[in-house]
């Protein structure tokens, strides 16, 4: 058989023959005089089995190791690990979708941040009744951000934090009033090396005042947000502002002393 034919025959391409040639996974055959490769039945029969292994979801180098001597490995062994593979796809795909039927149930109540999880969803659809502000605009973004990276638990314990913290009317309230100092200092005139502004320091008071202590058990929620995204997030806001968050976090920090 020629290349051409071989393809045909196992139901694949004449460039899916050569690609297997170049990774070594079907052995090339010997050229005719008149410059043909001359494939023969086995190697329709090792190409049907490489095309059998691939549609189960083996990747080309468990495949080798499947039809390698030497391997170590049986064919057994691989498809178990392989099933347990796919078993660990199909719980997070499981997770995904009763993530998604959780925020599609919340039908028109959805964040302009979304999707999140369903408890930021919750947490930002209670803080959402109050005056626009774009501190507390930028405030949710961050969330939405950790609630990206941060693990399911790290973020369930932060959620409970946040939701027992804001869940009164009077709590989202005060949340509100801090926005609004914050939101004050955008155009203050304020140099870098010096903070005598004294709303400066009672946006930084309110602010720490309106954190939870049970944040502060809560260090290691997202390890990513390192140094460098706190100074991404000074930069990202004007220097009073980022004044004020540095006080806060300086006194919640000392709160837990």
């Amino acid at each position: 058989m020629r290349i051409g034919e071989l393809a045909v025959t196992v139901g694949v391409t004449t460039r899916t023959v050569r690609h297997y040639h170049h990774l070594g996974l079907l052995p090339e055959p010997e050229r005719r005089p008149n410059g043909y490769r001359d494939y023969t039945l086995r190697h329709a029969v090792v190409l049907a089995r490489i095309r059998r292994l691939t549609e189960l979801g083996l990747g080309l180098t468990e495949v080798r190791d499947v039809l390698a001597d030497d391997a170590g490995r049986d064919l057994t062994e691989v498809l178990e690990e392989l099933d347990a593979d796919l078993a660990r796809q199909e719980a997070a795909i499981r997770e995904r979708r009763d993530r998604l039927r959780a925020l599609l149930d919340r039908e028109g109540d959805l964040p302009a941040e979304g999707p999140v999880s369903p408890e930021l969803a919750a947490l930002l659809t209670g803080m959402a009744h109050g005056p626009e502000s774009p501190m507390a605009a930028r405030d949710r973004e961050v969330l939405a951000l950790i609630d990206t990276v941060a693990s399911p638990e790290s973020r369930q314990r932060l959620m409970a934090a946040l939701g027992s913290a804001f869940e009164t009317p009077a709590a989202v309230a005060r949340a509100h009033e801090v926005y609004a100092l914050l939101d004050a200092l955008a155009d203050a005139d304020l140099d870098d090396a010096e903070a005598d502004d004294p709303r400066v320091d009672e946006a930084a008071r309110a602010l720490a005042d309106c954190l939870p202590d049970s944040l502060l058990r809560e260090t290691d929620l997202a390890p990513g947000l390192d140094d460098s995204f706190l100074r991404a997030l000074y930069a990202d806001v004007a220097p009073a502002q980022a004044e004020a968050i540095r006080r806060a976090m300086r006194m919640f920090t000392e709160r837990g002393r």
